[in-house]
């Protein structure tokens, strides 16, 4: 392998072109190869990506002996089988988009993957990686003086339409707690430090999609959720999710709270969602409350307009780029591992199981 890093893109749709856009800023990424199983999809990939080639399929993108790595973002329900497919063929560098599987039974299949496969493979978990909260990671622990309480809200806009209406069921997805909410269980047990023991939620679907059909069908995804996580350390987690709240000024909100003091971050949502009459998009803002002496300090923390740009994770995705392409490149280690993305998956699944049930879910 040379300088460059030769990518194969596997899923054009919404979030693959992000992940195209942002490969392109990066000094040593090209997208080389490109599959999609909706040809149409592909050939606009392809001509963004300043003439990609357009693979016919998977089989056919692991024969481009120049590709170095691989980038897979297809629907949630095709991760597991196509990592299974590209492991029996090649090994070679993966990122591949949360959630890492969908099916409880999958995680044999994962297991044995991770133990059996020979190159890094690197999961995408974005929120990391936007500035503010990468601030708030880095700050916590002086602010909080350890953090004993930890809350992520997430007041967004419902799921939006997706090729074929794959994300209208939890069959497909793995659940509203797993698909969009993996990010939040990851990023808590990054904060934390520690692992979970215990989830508790309640959750409901009561706004969205209740008037669609597909197939006689309607979708049976959550669209807002409280979910309490306890963790080995004694610190504690909750997540508050709302899909049908798009009219805030912030999407994201954390906060990590210990006995020093707090720490918080607001995130806005993508700015192509913030009305033009509202003039420009809010700027993402870190705010660190010491409880002697009190008074919030308030920190703006913009993020390049380049990346704001190329996606809607207020430049995660460029980010988390970046790490990978070193890693491509044999300087750096991955930062999200397999292990990382199936537990983010068990604490969703675990927290959907805890709303059906109304029950207590024990991890240990």
């Amino acid at each position: 392998m040379g300088n460059m890093v030769n990518y194969g893109l596997i899923g054009c749709g919404m979030m693959g072109v992000e992940h195209l856009q942002n490969i392109a800023l990066l000094e040593h990424g090209r997208v080389a190869a490109v599959y999609d199983p909706v040809a149409e999809l592909a050939r606009a990939a392809a001509d963004k990506a300043d003439g990609a080639t357009v693979c016919a399929s998977i089989d056919d993108m692991l024969d481009i002996e120049e590709l170095d790595a691989l980038v897979i973002v297809s629907p949630n329900f095709c991760h597991v089988p196509q990592l299974r497919e590209i492991a029996a063929k090649r090994t070679i560098p993966i990122l591949v988009e949360k959630p890492l599987y969908t099916d409880p039974a999958d995680i044999e299949a994962i297991n044995a993957f991770r133990d059996r496969y020979g190159a890094p493979v690197w999961v995408a978990m974005e929120y990391r990686y936007m500035p503010p909260v990468a601030e708030l990671i880095k700050q916590a622990e002086a602010a909080t003086g350890g953090i004993k309480m930890l809350t992520i809200r997430e007041h967004r806009f419902p799921f939006l339409p997706k090729i074929g209406d794959w994300n209208r069921f939890n069959a497909k997805t793995g659940g509203t707690l797993v698909e969009k909410c993996c990010h939040f269980f990851d990023l808590m047990r990054l904060i934390l430090k520690s692992e979970p023991i215990r989830v508790m939620a309640s959750a409901g679907q009561d706004a969205n999609h209740l008037n669609e059909s597909y197939d006689g069908k309607t979708p049976d995804i959550l669209d807002n959720a409280y979910v309490i996580v306890d963790f080995e350390n004694g610190s504690r987690a909750m997540l508050e999710l709302c899909m049908f709240a798009e009219g805030s000024r912030y999407q994201e909100e954390i906060s990590a709270v210990g006995p020093d003091g707090k720490i918080e971050c607001l995130v806005p949502g993508p700015g192509r969602f913030w009305p033009d009459h509202l003039g420009d998009a809010p700027i993402p803002q870190l705010i660190v409350s010491p409880r002697h002496p009190k008074g919030p300090e308030m920190r703006e923390i913009p993020v390049d307009p380049t990346l704001l740009d190329a996606g809607d994770h207020n430049g995660s995705t460029f980010y988390q780029h970046q790490r990978f392409n070193a890693v491509v490149r044999g300087l750096g280690e991955v930062e999200v591992t397999l292990d990382d993305g199936a537990k983010a998956v068990l604490m969703g699944l675990a927290a959907q199981k805890s709303a059906v049930d109304g029950a207590v879910v024990s991890l240990i």
